[in-house]
């Protein structure tokens, strides 16, 4: 991934919390007939360290954990908020009209060989851990233990674990930082007007790494 400097997140605390906020990745891998891209949520270990360890499961017929180039890196993308800037929010459009316009985004990419787990002990304890983490948020959290026993043995047997040591993290937040003030809280203006909550979400965080960082 190409990032400028002045677009680089660097730090594994941040990108950390990020993928835990945004857990549904684009789980890219290489296989006999080329590349293969998986839509799946991946559930994030902070160890080892300095990276941490990325957590899964896919269906038994999904060929991704059994075609599978050996020793070749996969490469999990998680996508934050972005949004498309017209250059008419931008004040010194009125003045030189030298802009164009621009897509802010958010992402981060964690790298890492994919190691396939059939354990059902193993299975067990990620899905464990994975409802936890998205159950959270309601009030009456929903667990393995509340569906019949029988039921979820079954639906185990379809799946299969996937894990990725992470060896290599970044992150790209581009945010408008490359803007002068002036078109950044043209910007800022902007998004909260379109009322999306994508543009919401975008414009807190023009807000907050250009002027709170």
């Amino acid at each position: 991934m190409y990032i400028p400097k002045q677009f680089d997140e660097p730090r594994v605390d941040v990108l950390h919390q990020f993928i835990r906020s945004r857990p549904f990745a684009s789980l890219v891998t290489l296989s006999s007939g080329g590349l293969n891209a998986n839509h799946i949520p991946l559930h994030l270990s902070e160890q080892p360290g300095p990276f941490g360890t990325l957590r899964g499961h896919v269906a038994r017929a999904n060929p991704i954990w059994s075609d599978i180039a050996k020793g070749v890196e996969a490469l999990a993308i998680f996508h934050g908020p972005s949004a498309y800037i017209t250059p008419s929010w931008y004040p010194i459009k009125a003045e030189t009209g030298k802009v164009v316009p621009t897509w802010n985004y958010v992402v981060a990419h964690a790298y890492g060989t994919l190691r396939v787990i059939d354990d059902a002990a193993w299975l067990r304890d990620h899905l464990e851990s994975l409802t936890a983490h998205n159950e959270a948020a309601f009030a009456e959290p929903w667990h393995l233990a509340d569906a019949p026993s029988d039921f979820i043995e079954k639906m185990m047997g379809g799946v299969v674990g996937i894990e990725i040591v992470i060896t290599r993290l970044s992150g790209k937040w581009k945010t408008s930082q490359n803007q002068p003030a002036e078109n950044q809280a043209g910007v800022i203006q902007g998004l909260r007007a379109s009322g999306s909550e994508e543009a919401l979400e975008m414009a807190a965080l023009v807000e907050g790494i250009n002027h709170g960082r």
